[in-house]
């Protein structure tokens, strides 16, 4: 039986089919965080790193801030669906190995938008995690064509729950 082949270089494959996000939090420099998102585990990478793990399937909301040396403002929105090992991925700087990645935004109004989407998501008593993916992405392709997008309803979430079920 032939032997498993390594992983190519820089690839990182994390521990138990996990998905692995590194945050960073150096205070006026670099701050990412979680938005929202069902952590499997966590652990600290050091004295600014915490990485948090996801299983295969759950979603989640990275959300960052880098200011550099002139003091420019950066900031970025991903909302991610952790993938299992073995299916295709998309890579992103702080998600390892990678992930579907359903949304992914770098200029602050959009992002603004998409927060206050998923605060009122919220508000109807869904947690962002549970939400449909084909919600984020829809945003990501109207914001795109700078046009608004459809609200996520405590009815649209229902038909997301009843379309999975319909699923063999």
């Amino acid at each position: 039986m032939p032997a498993a082949a390594s992983p190519p270089a820089g690839v990182r494959l994390p521990a138990s089919g996990l998905t692995d996000v590194e945050m960073t939090w150096i205070e006026g420099r670099l701050e990412q965080q979680l938005r929202f998102g069902r952590v499997a585990a966590e652990r600290s990478g050091g004295p600014h790193k915490r990485i948090a793990s996801f299983r295969p399937g759950a979603t989640f909301g990275l959300i960052g801030c880098t200011v550099n040396d002139l003091g420019s403002l950066f900031w970025s929105l991903a909302i991610v669906r952790a993938v299992a090992p073995g299916a295709p991925y998309a890579t992103h700087p702080a998600v390892h190995p990678g992930g579907d990645i359903l949304l992914e935004l770098s200029d602050l109004e959009p992002i603004r938008a998409v927060c206050r989407e998923i605060d009122m998501i919220e508000v109807t008593g869904v947690d962002a995690c549970d939400v449909s993916p084909d919600h984020w992405r829809h945003i990501g392709r109207r914001l795109a064509e700078t046009l608004p997008f459809r609200s996520y309803s405590a009815e649209r979430h229902a038909a997301w729950l009843r379309r999975g079920e319909a699923r063999p």
